[in-house]
């Protein structure tokens, strides 16, 4: 009999389950919950990503066929659709934006270097578009018959880590979206902006 643990409980050890439970506590997002908690809904949303799940539907029929490993795997109970759906739904996205932004900060501080030599941050500041159906994504309008949207990423050149990441509708400019970089300007000393091509790149020297 394998005792191993499987790699999916392998990846999850990883995660501080500690720090998060404190961003769920900041929410009350597990008040009355006796089962389906925010921590296995994290779990779910993260074996159906790494798992390259294309729908909902899709990642609970991925979730029964390992319904006798659901324990194994650290997901506990399996979960049903419709309560999966009702915590997408429900639940305050910021408990998870909240996490990930630790996660990354994390991940920044393990591959921090200086490869440029200058005393500071160097940022570059991209974004990419998602095309969406829009029968299915109805208010993501973008075109007269085509829907989308656009992801907004400060990456960190460095670390080579995004540091920032925000989501708008498809038409909204890179410009536009700058504006909501999260700043410090205590701390902030010479900042460059360069527009000179389709893309921007931004410099922190801090």
């Amino acid at each position: 009999m394998n005792k191993e643990k499987y790699v999916f409980a392998q990846l999850i050890s990883f995660l501080n389950e500690d720090k998060f439970r404190r961003i769920v506590n900041k929410y009350q997002a597990n008040r009355y919950i006796k089962h389906f908690t925010c921590w296995n809904q994290l779990l779910a949303l993260m074996f159906g990503q790494l798992s390259n799940r294309e729908s909902l539907r899709d990642l609970i029929v991925a979730l029964d066929a390992h319904h006798s490993k659901s324990y194994h795997l650290g997901l506990g109970k399996n979960v049903s659709k419709s309560s999966l759906a009702r915590a997408n739904q429900d639940r305050d996205y910021h408990i998870f934006e909240e996490y990930a932004y630790y996660l990354v900060n994390e991940a920044r501080h393990k591959r921090v270097s200086d490869i440029f030599k200058l005393g500071g941050n160097v940022y570059a500041f991209d974004s990419t578009t998602i095309d969406l159906c829009l029968s299915v994504f109805w208010w993501a309008k973008f075109r007269k018959k085509k829907g989308g949207i656009k992801v907004h990423t400060l990456y960190d050149v460095e670390t080579q880590i995004p540091a920032f990441f925000h989501i708008t509708d498809a038409s909204v400019h890179d410009s536009t979206a700058m504006k909501e970089i999260p700043m410090n300007q205590v701390h902030i000393t010479y900042l460059t902006v360069h527009t000179t091509t389709s893309k921007c790149c931004i410099r922190f020297i801090r």
